[in-house]
């Protein structure tokens, strides 16, 4: 009787936990199930090639050496459950987040409050376009079955999304040209989508940037910068946005399976790249030109997303950067 007491008890778990797995967006499946392949190769379930078996843990970047401090600027619920996918600042006072679990795009003032709510299934990354629109990617959870794009206007006392384009399956990160072209990244997909102003593919702009597992964007100038999620080295690439097939390696922030940074979303500051490390909750500098790194920020709970605060209140954009995390916080890392 015990031993069929423990089979059901261990059949209940499976389905509890399968459950729950269906409840998690494809986002957080993704970087679960690319841990637990971690964590599976770790204990010896698979043998690792043998250059990485034999290699030691290569050295985690230096500190930055400047002075640092984070503070909650909105609190969290239950980690994952609560999940806070990206974030951006529209240029008027309102920062816009992308609550993925909840199903909904929040803006926030700069004391904190709640300032306008509306509902989009599984929103993932968000950027202001150069018409001032704020663009959002939905169907980043699996219980979208489509996904695509929207904008909406957030001067609006009741913001109302409008559809850009649909169709689109397994997107993440997202960036806006100057020219109002739309790039999305696919964690799970070779090619970043360029999806042009009037909604239709560049078809063959995409087969050029044929990165594979790509996950936050940032547009520098005329390069298009990418985080990969899906890479053991933990890359960072450049993607010039008028030839992407000569697209380039900026750095390499593992040298092991076992040290996988999980990267997530990137922005730029100061001139440099700041990248959050999504497993190790970390903020990492890269200088784009060198591909030197150091690390920034420590002890964060699952970081999202890095953006600088323009236009929002008092907050310094040259000392200041904001993040969302995995644990539904949203807090404010002050530099120098």
């Amino acid at each position: 009787m015990a031993h069929q007491c423990r089979e059901l008890a261990g059949e209940m778990t499976v389905m509890a936990m399968m459950t729950a797995m269906r409840r998690v967006p494809r986002r957080i499946r993704t970087t679960l199930c690319a841990a637990g392949l971690t964590a599976a190769l770790a204990v010896g379930g698979t043998a690792l090639p043998a250059a990485a078996a034999g290699a030691q843990a290569p050295v985690r970047p230096e500190a930055c050496g400047e002075r640092t401090s984070v503070s909650v600027f909105h609190k969290g619920g239950i980690p994952l459950l609560d999940w806070r996918e990206n974030l951006e600042f529209d240029g008027r006072g309102t920062l816009w987040v992308s609550h993925v679990t909840q199903h909904r795009v929040e803006g926030y003032a700069p004391d904190g409050t709640l300032r306008a709510s509306f509902p989009l299934s599984g929103p993932g990354g968000i950027r202001r376009g150069p018409d001032g629109m704020m663009y959002v990617n939905y169907g980043v959870n699996p219980l979208t079955p489509h996904g695509g794009i929207v904008r909406f206007d957030p001067t609006a006392a009741a913001p109302r999304p409008e559809k850009v384009v649909d169709g689109l399956s397994g997107i993440n990160g997202l960036a806006v040209d100057a020219e109002g072209n739309l790039y999305v990244s696919r964690e799970l997909a070779t090619g970043v989508l360029k999806i042009r102003p009037d909604g239709t593919k560049d078809e063959e702009w995409t087969r050029g940037a044929n990165v594979f597992g790509t996950n936050g964007l940032e547009i520098v100038g005329d390069q298009l910068y990418a985080s990969v999620l899906i890479d053991t080295s933990s890359r960072i690439v450049r993607i010039p946005l008028t030839d992407p097939a000569r697209h380039t390696t900026v750095t390499r922030l593992s040298s092991t399976l076992l040290d996988g940074k999980f990267l997530d979303d990137l922005t730029e500051f100061r001139g440099d790249l700041v990248v959050a490390s999504f497993r190790d909750g970390e903020l990492i500098r890269v200088d784009p030109a060198t591909g030197r790194s150091c690390t920034l920020v420590t002890g964060l709970r699952m970081p999202t997303s890095v953006r600088i605060p323009r236009g929002f209140g008092a907050h310094d954009t040259g000392h200041t950067l904001f993040v969302t995390e995995a644990s539904g916080r949203i807090v404010r890392v002050t530099v120098g």
